[in-house]
Order: structure tokens, then sequence, then C-alpha cells
């Protein structure tokens, strides 16, 4: 049986309640305007009358489901040291919770759906939005250690924008072959990388072991 909205609440809430379930229901999947009103129990114009476009409605899909299945809470632990804290974020946005796609079929139909010759506008858009949050969360990170003094001024933005590269690099290499241990590859690539942008951070060991 198809879950429903909960009971007692708004129209705004049920559409992002039926974007959010939807998505959960089939990650990666294309949301339809007319399919999230119709799952959420109101109409397309109470839909647009919320969210006038569908770029908005993914953002405030993708700002819901992160802050759900991306959880911060532990880089705001100073006990672990900064660059640590900072591969988690990485790690957690190469791994997100919910999402149990093998690496190859991942690639597949991430190019199916955003890059093929036939890809929509829609598909833009919501590639598009999928970014901008990603992008904001590793921006959220990297502000926490920036005002612990673990990092150096400057443009976390464009910090962001350079380490969210490297993990979608991650990920296409997930799909490939490879002679070394795929996990070991990314820790000492994700390390190297929080190493590069933090500073003041003490050096430790890329070991996944530890």
């Amino acid at each position: 049986m198809e879950l429903q909205p909960p009971e007692g609440i708004g129209s705004r809430d049920k559409i992002l309640w039926a974007a959010a379930t939807m998505l959960g229901e089939a990650p990666g999947a294309m949301l339809s305007v007319r399919a999230v009103a119709a799952r959420a129990g109101v109409s397309a114009g109470s839909l647009q009358h919320h969210f006038p476009t569908k770029r908005a409605l993914m953002e405030e899909v993708m700002v819901l489901i992160y802050d759900l299945v991306l959880p911060e809470d532990s880089i705001h632990d100073e006990s672990i040291p900064a660059r640590d804290r900072l591969v988690g974020c990485l790690q957690r946005i190469l791994n997100p919770v919910g999402v149990d796609l093998e690496p190859r079929e991942a690639w597949r139909r991430t190019m199916d759906r955003y890059a093929a010759d036939d890809s929509s506008a829609a598909a833009g858009a919501e590639y598009i939005a999928i970014e901008r949050e990603l992008r904001r969360r590793i921006e959220y990170c990297l502000g926490i250690l920036r005002r612990e003094g673990a990092l150096a001024p400057g443009d976390d933005a464009r910090r962001a924008r350079v380490l969210l590269t490297l993990v979608n690099g991650l990920a296409v290499a997930r799909a490939l072959p490879s002679e070394d241990s795929t996990l070991a590859t990314e820790l000492e690539v994700l390390y190297a990388a929080a190493d590069d942008v933090l500073s003041g951070a003490p050096a430790r060991s890329a070991d996944p072991q530890r």
C-alpha cells in the first residue's frame, strides 16, 4: 500500500513530503510535478502556488533530504581532528544514506538521466538543484572549521566547488576497473584534499583501519 502524507500538515508540507518520499522510494528518479501533486493529494495549481518552478521544488526537497540523511553532528565535535571531520563530511556526500546502487549502475543512471542527448530541461534543473545543495553542505562544514580557526580565511564557495568536483570524480572512479582498493584510494584522495584546504590541523594517518 502506498504511503500517504501524515495527517494535519499543510499543503506545502504535503508536497515536500510527497517529493522526498518518492525520491526515497526510487533514488535518482525524475520527479514529475503532476505525480508529486497527486501523491501529496493537492492540485497541480496548489503545487505551483507554493513552488512556481520545478527547480524551486527540487531545491527545497534536497535541503530536506540532506538534512535528514547527511546529519552534520560530528562536524561540531572538536575532539575529532578537523581533517577527519572534513573527510567525514565528504564521505557522507559520496555515500548517501538510503542509496544502495552498485557504482556502475549508479553512474549509468546518472549518464542516462542528465547527460544523454535527449535529456530535458527539467532534468537539467533537477541536477543543478542537487549540485547546489551538495555544495551548500560542504560550505557548511568548511564554515564550522573556519570559525574554529582550523581553516584559513578564504572563499569557501570556491573551496566547496573544488571539493565537490573531486567527490564527483571519485564517484565516477568507483564505476571503473581499478588495480587498487577503492576504499583505500578514496581515503587517500579525500585526506590529501582535506590537508590541502585546512590550516593548522595536525597531520594524521589516512589508514582506513584506524
